[in-house]
């Protein structure tokens, strides 16, 4: 007879689970014994907070594809952890949440401490994390425990992917598994077992004389272009036909930005080159993207009006399409097998030429790729600066880790990234500290490539326990902190009348040092670039420290 603890082990591995980020409580604690058995197989990541596992898991399964399995004790996993998780939900990233009541052996009804069984007394772990799952098992016997996971799996990783839980009866995590007469447990496979949903070959050809007719024609690549695969056809489908390609927030860095299709990013903190080229167009195809009024200057019907334009919508999930914008054809499939058939069909190639044409005259007009002029006061950088050095600096073999925040914005709105897929960076909630463990997670999925995060003041104080577990686990990521000593954006909208806004000074290069990381402070340039390429050559964490003016401010609002 085995246990269900060493039951929930083995049905991990047979859901293809091959890491687990955690701070274990309770429940959890339980079933270590069980992943050391299984410890050459499995890596068990022990992150110092319950918000750190949960980002690290979500960004796991953002950059595989696989569900990444965030596990911890109940009150915990549904509050710190939940930022993790709310940023799976919104981004769309498959993530398993392992939790339990935390109810000491059955004492839930007595209000006992840290109970989360939704009785009299207690809080209730199943109401907070079915607002952000898009699946929560409760299992309270043994092999509700092995189904309830099996089918957290299928439904994260399905799509529309997103994170799924199961939450465990604290007792029966180490209870033996009586043999059932009526209930029998099968092998995970069959569960996880999925055919895709392939496009409607009518649809596609409808789709091609859309474009082809079209005389300027622009796609907007969002999140669901963000494969390898989707990436590389559509560049070439582009390019063969000559069409504008603008970006989702999501969808950055989906293309080679220098390429003659590229119009950049749209939004209010995006490229006028996108904004402009999307207001001209006659035919939108949003490929991936949900068109949400967030980077679409909250529905401006100077960039999209169906009234003046024929849009089109390809969505994995057949109720985004004509979800915020009601559209003339909506093709439900992946942007892959989109692409693929685009690639054997006409799409006007003749007008290629002229439309290229019109592409690099508006791009010029509107200065894509040009940062604008700034001065810093002495002893310290603008943003600017820092973008200068990284467009220099970035290699193929680099992964850039943004934050929340000014950073963050100056990168997305004026940085022309060269390498599709290179770009991390926050989609779901967007909050601050997201960086740091996403950094981690993003070495661990590439060991290979040299990643970079960079990450304001604000949110590096967030989540600094991060780089223990980068130390731990000898993860040596680069960290760049831009160190305002405050809230950059929320500073510069109040504009005199600040308060609550500026910190007192940290030095997160003597931090680091005490955490076994080298860390260095930067108030030059010149000398960030010199200490970008020390941390490549490192072994352990680097965190430079770059005093950011602080009158600098985040990027003006685009008039598009």
């Amino acid at each position: 007879m085995t246990t269900t603890k060493k039951a929930l082990v083995r049905t991990l591995l047979e859901c293809g689970a091959t890491h687990a980020f955690t701070l274990p409580g309770l429940g959890i604690t339980w079933m270590l014994d069980e992943f050391y058995e299984v410890r050459d197989r499995f890596r068990l990541v022990l992150a110092r907070s319950e918000q750190v596992a949960s980002v690290m898991a979500q960004v796991y399964g953002k950059l595989t594809g696989r569900a990444g399995v965030f596990m911890g004790q109940g009150p915990f996993a549904s509050s710190t952890g939940a930022f993790g998780i709310l940023e799976a939900h919104f981004a769309g990233s498959p993530m398993v949440v392992l939790t339990d009541t935390s109810c000491y052996d059955g004492f839930g009804m007595y209000g006992v401490y840290q109970t989360m069984t939704g009785d009299y007394g207690a809080a209730d772990v199943r109401a907070v994390l079915r607002t952000m799952t898009k699946y929560c098992g409760y299992a309270t016997e043994p092999h509700e425990a092995v189904y309830g996971l099996q089918l957290a799996f299928k439904h994260a990783q399905l799509p529309r992917s997103g994170p799924a839980a199961l939450v465990l009866k604290s007792p029966i995590i180490r209870r033996e598994m009586p043999e059932q007469n009526r209930v029998n447990l099968y092998p995970s496979e069959g569960y996880l077992r999925a055919t895709p949903a392939r496009p409607d070959m009518d649809a596609l050809a409808h789709l091609a004389e859309l474009i082809a007719q079209a005389r300027n024609p622009v796609i907007i690549a969002g999140n669901g272009v963000q494969t390898e695969a989707a990436r590389a056809l559509l560049a070439e489908v582009a390019s063969q036909a000559g069409i504008a390609v603008a970006t989702s927030y999501n969808g950055k860095g989906v293309i080679d930005e220098t390429l003659p299709v590229a119009v950049g990013m749209l939004g209010t903190w995006g490229n006028r080159s996108a904004n402009r080229m999307l207001a001209q167009a006659d035919f939108v195809l949003a490929l991936g993207a949900s068109l949400g009024p967030d980077y679409l200057r909250f529905r401006d019907e100077g960039l999209i009006n169906p009234q003046r334009q024929t849009l089109a919508q390809v969505d994995i999930d057949a109720r985004h399409a004509g979800w915020v914008y009601p559209v003339e054809l909506a093709i439900t499939g992946d942007a892959v097998d989109v692409l693929q058939a685009l690639r054997t069909l006409p799409l006007g190639q003749a007008q290629r030429d002229a439309r290229l044409e019109a592409i690099a005259a508006n791009n010029r007009e509107h200065g894509f790729g040009v940062l604008p002029s700034t001065v810093a006061a002495d002893g310290t950088l603008h943003y600017a600066d820092v973008v200068r050095v990284l467009d220099r600096l970035l290699t193929p073999q680099d992964m850039l880790v943004l934050d929340a925040g000014n950073n963050r914005i100056w990168v997305t709105g004026t940085m022309r990234l060269r390498t599709p897929g290179q770009l991390v960076a926050p989609g779901g909630i967007g909050g601050m500290g997201w960086a740091l463990p996403a950094a981690a997670a993003t070495k661990l999925v590439h060991p290979a490539r040299n990643v970079i995060c960079l990450i304001g003041d604000g949110g590096a104080a967030m989540t600094l326990s991060a780089l223990a577990t980068c130390v731990q686990e000898k993860l040596p990521i680069t960290v760049i902190v831009t160190n305002n000593q405050g809230l950059g954006m929320v500073r510069d909208n109040m504009k005199e009348r600040r308060i609550a806004v500026d910190f007192s000074p940290m030095n997160f290069a003597a931090i680091a040092r005490g955490m076994g990381c080298h860390g260095i402070s930067v108030n030059r340039a010149d000398a960030l670039g010199d200490a970008i390429a020390q941390g490549r050559n490192s072994d352990l964490p680097t965190v430079i420290d770059v005093a950011i003016d602080p009158a600098a401010s985040h990027v003006p609002a685009s008039d598009y």
